[in-house]
């Protein structure tokens, strides 16, 4: 191998280096954004995959009853007589626009919608003692999170646990919170909190 060859294969692999590192700056920089900087009061009244709406249809000839429902996986609700409704992802005010559209003219000539947002929830999954949805009453983090779920099971990895936000997660390792409290990321309606299983 020339002298000439062995440098262009340096440079190669220098510029490679180089631009995986700067990617994986600009990942992490996003993920740090989404993590850091808390949601404002429009993104946390917009409507999640889980949260519990009621939808009531007034201003008609022959009174219908509230309709409730859970906004499926799939980010949407089924209305009476017109179908699925795209709601994750809207306000309130927004749902009712396009439920009122839905159902003016095609359906009805005039209607007033209503919607109602039931309790918000977050999830705490994985290797903890009782997986489950959780009511979001105010400022939590991900360490009282687990507890409230009952704490971790004989199988968890303290040192991965992972905050998930809309496509973006964030790796927190237990241990390091434990002796350094500011760690513990603020958790908001519709995160998921999952704790990993031990690798034997």
């Amino acid at each position: 191998m020339t002298a000439m060859t062995l440098i262009s294969r340096l440079v190669i692999v220098g510029g490679l280096v180089c631009a995986a590192m700067f990617f994986s700056g600009c990942a992490t920089t996003d993920v740090d954004t989404v993590f850091t900087h808390a949601p404002d009061a429009t993104t946390l009244a917009r409507l999640n995959i889980g949260d519990s709406v009621t939808v009531t249809l007034s201003g008609l000839p022959d009174p219908i009853d509230p309709h409730a429902d859970t906004i499926k996986e799939d980010g949407t609700i089924t209305m009476p007589d017109v179908g699925d409704v795209q709601a994750a992802g809207k306000t309130p005010g927004e749902l009712q626009k396009a439920i009122h559209d839905l159902y003016v003219p095609k359906i009805y000539t005039h209607v007033t919608v209503a919607v109602t947002i039931g309790d918000r929830v977050y999830y705490v999954d994985g290797e903890v003692k009782q997986p489950q949805r959780l009511l979001y009453v105010g400022e939590t983090t991900v360490t009282k999170g687990i507890a409230a779920a009952g704490g971790f099971s004989e199988f968890a990895d303290r040192s991965e646990v992972w905050l998930v936000r809309g496509k973006h997660r964030l790796k927190v390792n237990y241990n390091d919170v434990f002796n350094d409290p500011s760690k513990d990321p603020l958790v908001y309606p519709g995160d998921e909190i999952v704790v990993s299983r031990k690798l034997y």
